[in-house]
């Protein structure tokens, strides 16, 4: 069987993969990864991003990530939109907002989410969204904007927020936070959201797995052992998991009916 697996989220442009891309990316076909999503965090970063694209078939984004806020400026966002003509990238991202890190300015942030979320409906891509912390501030902007859905990376916010999130046409990331036991809220929701919202992520290098040493980065090749956790928490065929995972993933991003294209180099 072909690889079908969809990675929604991972940093493959990482550093920390800059010695062994090759080799993380032929682990990863050989575990079953058929595709990838790598998104961007800031205007430095895009070359490196759209590499990914070139060299490995690789899905991308482009966006302004909140974590990197001291970095942008106000003419990126003429940049980034020019970028998305240009470059056609599969959404926007990875946008939002993060509340946990106290040095970052939430006005700032909010600002910067709201312009983007508009260059994102105004060109009808989904976007990727960040929402550490905050996620119904995140809620209130897509509310006001009604961007074209998109992913809800790493989701760790309510039943009531997934259900809003769900309703305005977000698929809800999982990953590495399932194979801990003390993440409760994380494995309840895995296991009792709607199979149809759920897609599978890595977000490698980081989010480790609670089986990978603490100087091992994640990797995508992980995918397959997280997928048999959502089967597990779900009492589901981990088939059946891959299947709607991936379907789930190629409808968020507007890819239903493609092939996955994850190369080797």
């Amino acid at each position: 069987m072909p690889p079908t697996l969809f990675d929604t989220h991972c940093h493959l442009d990482a550093a920390e993969f800059a010695a062994c891309r090759d080799s993380v990316v032929n682990a990863a076909l050989a575990a079953g990864v058929g595709d990838m999503l790598v998104p961007a965090v800031s205007t430095a970063s895009w070359p490196a991003t759209l590499a990914m694209r070139s060299r490995y078939g690789c899905r991308v984004t482009l966006g302004l990530h909140p974590v990197y806020l001291a970095q942008h400026r106000p003419e990126h966002l003429e940049q980034l939109a020019d970028a998305l003509d240009r470059e056609r990238p599969d959404a926007v991202g990875e946008i939002g907002l993060d509340f946990y890190l106290p040095e970052l300015d939430p006005a700032a942030q909010e600002a910067l989410l709201l312009a983007q979320l508009k260059l994102a409906r105004a060109r009808q891509l989904p976007v990727v969204l960040h929402l550490r912390r905050a996620q119904d501030r995140v809620l209130k902007y897509l509310r006001q904007v009604s961007p074209p859905g998109g992913i809800a990376h790493a989701f760790n916010g309510s039943r009531q927020q997934a259900d809003t999130l769900i309703a305005l046409g977000f698929k809800l990331g999982f990953g590495g936070a399932m194979s801990y036991s003390g993440s409760q809220r994380i494995r309840q929701l895995a296991a009792t959201l709607p199979l149809s919202a759920l897609v599978l992520e890595t977000d490698a290098p980081d989010i480790r797995p609670a089986w990978c040493p603490p100087e091992q980065p994640n990797q995508p090749d992980n995918l397959p052992r997280f997928a048999r956790i959502l089967a597990e928490l779900r009492g589901e065929s981990v088939e059946d998991i891959l299947t709607a995972t991936s379907a789930n993933a190629r409808q968020a991003l507007g890819l239903d009916g493609q092939a996955p294209r994850l190369r080797a180099a």
